[in-house]
């Protein structure tokens, strides 16, 4: 039996030159029980995907396999993070700086010096105290508009 197409059709296919319809006619003569002699080189080209579809399957365990033979472990699937989460750090830091100025107001009334209670006055008022203030510390000894004034003669 003359079996020249099947030739061409080998050559056109090794110059990447065949149609799928070639390429499936060659499939279908490799296929058959009788291939001739001179063309059973050609024959597990064309039917390896026909031998047996399930051998050529990975297993579900493969990718984790592989893993542990290169020594990585899986990559691990993001998860997502609300907006409470990402802030709770911003969140202690300013309870921890509430604490820290709450502690040391505390700590700087009970530290500061006790002044006399107030004597009364003449007219039945009581001088106010000198309480923890800034202008106590203030080099001005005098009043600032009254040192800008001029005297006022009579």
């Amino acid at each position: 039996m003359d079996y020249k197409y099947i030739e061409q059709l080998l050559e056109r296919y090794w110059l990447c030159e065949t149609t799928l319809e070639e390429e499936q006619i060659l499939r279908t003569f490799f296929s058959q029980e009788s291939v001739p002699v001179r063309l059973l080189p050609y024959k597990d080209l064309f039917t390896y995907e026909q031998a047996d579809v399930e051998t050529n399957k990975l297993g579900d365990d493969f990718d984790r396999h592989m893993l542990e033979m290169v020594g990585e472990v899986p990559p691990v699937k993001a998860k997502r993070i609300s907006m409470t989460q990402r802030l709770r750090p911003l969140f202690k830091a300013a309870a921890i700086v509430a604490i820290i100025l709450t502690l040391g107001n505390a700590i700087q009334v009970a530290v500061q010096s006790r002044e006399e209670p107030p004597i009364a006055n003449n007219g039945g008022y009581s001088t106010p105290d000198k309480g923890p203030s800034v202008a106590i510390a203030d080099t001005l000894r005098g009043d600032s508009m009254k040192i800008n004034e001029a005297p006022i003669i009579k």
